[in-house]
């Protein structure tokens, strides 16, 4: 599923992914388990109370790879 993530709409980093949970219009997050768990614990909470499916990947850098980017990311969301 990660492997797909590069084709698919979606959004990047902590404030895009937090604007469009808001907008309701996120279908998937993904998650870094190595992210600090201060920055991602209000996202993961949002996406809780709207029951957005959450996927958890190994690391920064590997999200940041599988969503096309050349540096880590602590978040990313595909969009409906």
């Amino acid at each position: 599923m990660l492997e797909e993530l590069k084709n698919l709409n979606k959004v990047v980093g902590l404030k895009q992914v937090a604007k469009a949970i808001n907008e309701e219009g996120v279908k998937a997050l993904y998650i870094a388990e190595d992210a600090d768990p201060k920055v991602v614990e209000k996202i993961k909470l949002a996406a809780k109370q709207k029951n957005i499916e959450t996927i958890y990947v190994e690391s920064m850098k590997k999200l940041g790879k599988a969503c096309g980017i050349d540096v880590g990311a602590a978040t990313a969301a595909t969009l409906k």
